[in-house]
């Protein structure tokens, strides 16, 4: 990038941009003053320039209308006058000083007046009860889609390297507090490359038909037998058995669930690579009390059941309280 940001770029396009407008003024110019040459023979009083489509189909050799001309012209002295006032000539930010950052930011602060209220409402509450909340999950929702479905998918099922959060298998835990921990302070997943350490691909391979095994899926029981004793540089990690370790954000390798694939084969370039995964911190992006409705949201997805007893509990609470 560093080559698109040094002196010569700025000027360039300054040059570029003017010389483009200065161009399109001369080519109209040139097109309103030339007259077609006539042809040897031609009648004077022929107001045609020579061409001639299905057979009898003349074009006439009119200039342009003197509005339509003189509305290029004010264009081309239209678009000198913003850019004298707005950017568009290089580094010259304009004479008003006019940044597609200031607007954003005054934008976000128009937007933090007029929901910050109901954003800040929604944080004093329990998440499992912001959770049940029909408005608070319409907005979760939208936040979801917004920020969080590009990686996710918008059905929050997962892609490829990118966990299903709609089920029960979490890398960092699945409470709503540890949820929205994750989104406010990211996570950097990292397993290193093991195959040197393992061995031979042999080796390799045989671990990775043992993995295969702890999850009953199909797989060499001969390879998986030589494999087990491998594991043991792996279970620092995931645990003896492959049960996966959350305060890591090690998977669970028992079960059928997989982030980038289950076959042998994916599994032995994951053992020999390694994986280097990253999720954005959302904290300083979207704040605390948006997270904590995304957060609420992203719980919801796999715990509809629970958000659900959470309401029904506060309501027969606030039945019974004293009035």
């Amino acid at each position: 990038m560093a080559d698109f940001t040094d002196g010569f770029w700025s000027p360039f396009i300054a040059i570029l941009t003017i010389l483009g407008m200065l161009g399109c003024g001369l080519l109209l110019w040139m097109q309103a003053t030339t007259k077609v040459k006539l042809e040897p023979g031609k009648d004077p009083s022929d107001n045609t320039t020579g061409h001639t489509w299905d057979e009898d189909l003349g074009e006439l050799n009119n200039p342009l209308p003197r509005w339509w001309m003189w509305l290029f012209y004010l264009s081309i002295a239209f678009s000198g006058v913003y850019l004298a006032l707005y950017p568009g000539l290089g580094a010259f930010a304009g004479k008003l000083g006019w940044k597609s950052t200031g607007a954003y930011q005054e934008e976000l602060k128009q937007a933090d007046a007029a929901y910050g209220p109901l954003f800040n409402q929604y944080l004093q509450e329990d998440l499992k009860i912001v959770a049940a909340d029909p408005q608070a999950h319409g907005i979760g929702e939208r936040l979801f889609l917004t920020y969080c479905a590009q990686c996710h998918g918008s059905d929050a099922r997962g892609n490829k390297g990118y966990p299903n959060l709609t089920d029960q298998d979490w890398l960092y835990g699945g409470t709503p507090e540890i949820i929205k921990t994750t989104i406010m302070q990211g996570r950097h997943g990292v397993m290193p490359p093991m195959g040197a350490i393992l061995g031979s691909d042999k080796d390799v391979e045989a671990v990775a038909h043992y993995v295969r095994s702890l999850s009953d899926s199909t797989h060499d029981p001969i390879k998986a037998v030589f494999g087990k004793p491998k594991f043991a540089a792996c279970m620092a990690c995931h645990g003896a058995g492959g049960v996966g370790n959350q305060a890591l954000g090690a998977p669970k390798l028992s079960d059928k669930i997989w982030l980038y694939g289950g076959s042998a084969e994916t599994i032995m370039e994951t053992i020999n690579k390694g994986r280097d995964n990253t999720m954005p911190a959302f904290k300083d992006f979207l704040g605390e009390p948006k997270v904590h409705l995304l957060a609420a949201y992203v719980w919801s997805l796999s715990n509809r059941a629970d958000s659900t007893a959470a309401v029904a509990a506060t309501i027969t609470l606030a039945a019974g309280a004293p009035q």
